[in-house]
């Protein structure tokens, strides 16, 4: 079950340099992985921050998490039984397998779990604001 797993947020950038002077610089985090299109920090217990790279900063049309899980398939199984459409993407990159991308990663030998990412949505409808009593 995912919340027994560390979470990975992801967020979004129109000007990776900014965010990469206010993470690293000002807070102190340890970048572990950069590109043009995405910084990865270093945090607690072995969780990551990812900043990736939008043209239309926070204003897109989707929110992103990332999940460590020692079996990929049977989390995307248990997602699926909840009601969570995974989506399959035939882009040059990321091109995914049933609801998985290998994101540079290996199979670790001996393991049916791979490292990679999927990427889902909720069939249900979007959760409504409630107002704050005063």
């Amino acid at each position: 079950m995912l919340g027994d797993h560390l979470v990975f947020p992801i967020v979004l950038s129109t000007d990776l340099a900014v965010s990469r002077a206010f993470y690293h610089d000002t807070l102190g985090l340890d970048v572990l992985r950069e590109d043009d299109e995405r910084i990865m920090f270093r945090c607690g217990a072995g969780s990551v921050l990812t900043v990736s790279r939008s043209t239309i900063g926070t204003s897109d049309t989707q929110t992103q998490l990332a999940w460590r899980v020692p079996d990929l398939r049977g989390e995307l199984a248990d997602l699926r039984a909840r009601g969570v459409k995974i989506q399959e993407y035939h882009a040059p990159a990321p091109k995914t397998e049933d609801g998985i991308a290998d994101m540079g990663f290996a199979w670790p030998r001996g393991s049916s779990t791979r490292t990679g990412m999927c990427s889902g949505s909720s069939s249900r409808r979007p959760h409504r604001q409630v107002p704050r009593r005063p």
